[in-house]
């Protein structure tokens, strides 16, 4: 079965995005890397104003944008941290 190149090139960047986080952190663990990768994003997105939290999705790959968006409750609001620490606590 042919499925259609979007497929393959959005599969092509994501494993680029995840291997990226992975070398990063020192890892060639590309698994890690999409962990790592899906909580960053989840952390950005329930921080940002809701109108910037979808023009950053709009940028991502297809395949990013559905585990960035994946169990957003765009009605709530964003949460709000003063500090850094507070932020990377969470």
């Amino acid at each position: 079965m042919k499925y259609p190149g979007v497929f393959d090139k959005t599969l092509q960047k994501t494993v680029h995005w995840c291997g990226r986080v992975s070398h990063h952190m020192g890892s060639t663990d590309v698994t890690r890397g999409y962990r790592v990768l899906r909580s960053v994003l989840h952390a950005l997105r329930d921080r940002l104003p809701h109108d910037e939290a979808g023009q950053l999705g709009a940028q991502m790959p297809m395949l990013v944008r559905g585990f960035y968006y994946e169990g957003w409750d765009a009605g709530k609001k964003p949460q709000h941290y003063r500090t850094r620490r507070s932020f990377s606590r969470e």
